[in-house]
């Protein structure tokens, strides 16, 4: 008899379940959410008049558009993600970007799914409303912009 989950096969289903996000190297842990991983282009138009002087319009893919994450997790203590935040806000740019990883793993741990993205920075800090005499755990939202973000082969 079979034991535990079976990983998966490359026609399954990905289950969002069980996923980490890396930067510089190192796992951050606990964000219960990240919303925002797309892949777009610019739309660029070409309009010109056609032999008979009707008007056609062209569309060409133009430049790449790095989407924005936005990360979610619940409060805690620790004052890293403020600190990379404060290098942005205090106009340390260049110290401020950081390359990172979205990674998907299966039930048995194994990492399926990966997206890297380069010169990131957190744009916006957000801390959830505060309600006196709730039980209500505190969260906080964090709002990454990047230069370039992919999917990477397995």
């Amino acid at each position: 008899m079979a034991t535990g989950v079976p990983s998966v096969s490359t026609n399954d289903a990905i289950a969002a379940r069980n996923f980490a996000i890396e930067i510089d190297g190192t796992q951050i842990a606990q964000f219960t959410e990240i919303s925002g991983m797309t892949s777009e282009l610019e739309v660029t138009e070409l309009k010109e008049n056609g032999p008979d002087g009707k008007l056609i319009i062209k569309k060409w893919p133009g430049a790449r558009k790095p989407p924005t994450l936005t990360l979610k997790r619940a409060k805690n203590v620790s004052m890293d993600l403020h600190k990379w935040h404060q290098l942005a806000l205090d106009g340390k740019v260049k110290e401020a970007r950081k390359h990172g990883s979205i990674v998907l793993y299966d039930f048995e741990g194994a990492e399926i799914a990966r997206w890297n993205f380069t010169n990131a920075w957190p744009s916006k800090l957000s801390v959830g409303g505060l309600k006196a005499g709730s039980n209500d755990v505190v969260t906080e939202e964090a709002t990454l912009v990047m230069e370039h973000f992919e999917r990477v082969p397995k």
